[in-house]
């Protein structure tokens, strides 16, 4: 019984997890660049049950000898192991805003491949972002709206002296006349990279090999891929199943209770 007590409450943390990421999905639907989390759900090892007996064998003195019977598998529960970023391309909407800035995926030898802007975080560290909700700020510099500076190829501050500038599709900045190569970053597994809150993600990447195409859209930005109607209907079914298993664990609760008070109770 209590095992019963175990399974149903893994089942309902699973679902409060799983509640937790479409929540936030659902905050961020609106977040240029934002990408999706997947719970991925995970069970815990199976568990194979025996009968255990025993068995007669007619010696001229009888032996007993236990035998083991299996009977079947068991489930002990399920888990969220991780978090797993969908990177698939969001849709692009023009703003006509000269600062804004959406990369628009093209081949990659590699399906789980990935290209992303470089900016600096706060302490100076390379982080990469898909939100190309850029600005200029009262020093010249291009940044994000975060405050975080955007970098070149060579992993400097772009400066444009808060003059207009354009922005090629193969991601070169015309400033002054002068052209700047927008830091524009490739790592071969996406998955490999972490967020960590600002739409930033942490990791490893490197320049964008050969074999690898894309183009920058100056005027335009990345929209969230999140499906808010899908988001929605899996709300409402990790919700049913989180209900479940409350009644699983009350139903758990009751026999246990009459097990103390009725069944154990003397004369």
């Amino acid at each position: 019984m209590l095992r019963g007590f175990y399974t149903a409450a893994s089942g309902m943390l699973t679902m409060q997890r799983q509640q937790e990421a479409l929540s936030n999905n659902i905050a961020n639907a609106n977040t240029p660049g934002y990408k999706a989390d997947q719970a991925s759900i995970r069970a815990f090892p199976e568990m194979l049950l025996y009968q255990m007996g025993s068995e007669n064998v007619p010696t001229k003195q009888p032996k007993n000898f236990p035998v083991q019977n299996p009977i079947g598998s068991i489930n002990t529960g399920v888990y969220v192991q991780e978090y797993v970023p969908n990177f698939i391309q969001g849709s692009l909407k023009e703003t006509g805003i000269t600062t804004d800035l959406a990369l628009n995926d093209g081949v990659f030898p590699d399906e789980t491949g990935g290209i992303f802007f470089t900016v600096q975080n706060e302490n100076g560290e390379p982080r990469y972002t898909r939100n190309g909700n850029f600005t200029v700020d009262g020093q010249g510099y291009l940044v994000s709206t975060e405050g975080y500076y955007v970098l070149d190829q060579a992993g400097n501050p772009i400066q444009t002296d808060g003059m207009e500038f354009t922005v090629n599709p193969d991601g070169q900045l015309q400033v002054g006349g002068q052209a700047i190569q927008l830091g524009i970053a490739y790592t071969a597994n996406a998955n490999d990279l972490e967020k960590e809150g600002n739409g930033l993600l942490a990791g490893e990447a490197g320049p964008v090999p050969a074999g690898v195409t894309y183009s920058v859209q100056q005027g335009f930005l990345e929209q969230s891929n999140v499906d808010a109607a899908q988001s929605m209907t899996q709300m409402m079914e990790s919700y049913r199943l989180f209900e479940m298993n409350q009644k699983v664990l009350k139903a758990y609760d009751d026999s246990l209770g009459k097990t103390v008070n009725d069944v154990g109770r003397i004369g």
